[in-house]
This record gives C-alpha cells, structure tokens and sequence, in this order.
C-alpha cells in the first residue's frame, strides 16, 4: 500500500517489511528491513548475486528490466527473477528471498531431528 509514509515493502519468507520512496531498489529496501541479500559489485548488476523473485501479481509494482538486466538474467526473467539491485519499487510488493543454502540445510536437519528421523543432528 502506498501512504503519506511511502510503499511497503514485505520480504518472505520472512515477513519482514520496509516502508520506502517510489524508486527505491529493492536492494536498499532489504537492507532497511534487515534482509541480508549477498552481492559483491556494489549495485551494478555485475555478481548475480541478490536475485529475488517476484510473483506474477506483482509485475507491474517494480519497473521492468531494463537491458543490462535484461543481458544479465535472461531466461530467468520468464521465471520472475529479478536482481534486487536493480529492480525499484513503484507500488506496494511482496518479494521472495532464496533461502541460504547453509541455513536451509541447517534447517532441514532440525526438521527432521524433531521428526524422529534422526538420532543425532550431525
């Protein structure tokens, strides 16, 4: 929803939220809200690394790729891939963050201790 205040933000699965200016890079938005996406080039569209993905009903909240995005993620765009540093925020959006691989085998582990699957984590 866009306010006086600016537009909301919510990154999943996390649920956490940033509020911001129309024109915002969904990079600057994540690291207001305290979501760690990894990148290494700064914003310039040159590591892959800060892809986020964002669902079909939200195509028209972001500005669309321009050509070195375009260049960069090719057929991952079908795929509602985008790069959070160069995507910006027009309307109210969800975003969805991969998980970290580390963490989600860390994750999947504990899962599966509590279901009695294993008899120790590691």
């Amino acid at each position: 929803m866009k306010s006086q205040r600016g537009i909301t933000v919510t990154f999943l699965p996390d649920e956490r939220t940033s509020v911001v200016k129309q024109g915002t890079t969904l990079l600057e938005a994540a690291r207001k809200a305290g979501v760690v996406l990894p990148t290494r080039c700064g914003g310039k569209a040159a590591c892959l690394m800060c892809k986020v993905t964002i669902g079909r009903e939200s195509k028209d909240a972001v500005r669309p790729p321009d050509e070195a995005e375009r260049r960069k993620l090719g057929s991952l765009l079908e795929q509602d891939v985008r790069l959070a540093c160069q995507t910006a925020v027009q309307q109210e959006l969800n975003v969805n963050v991969p998980e970290d691989p580390l963490k989600a085998a860390v994750r999947r582990r504990l899962e599966a201790a509590r279901r009695g699957e294993m008899d120790e984590l590691w």
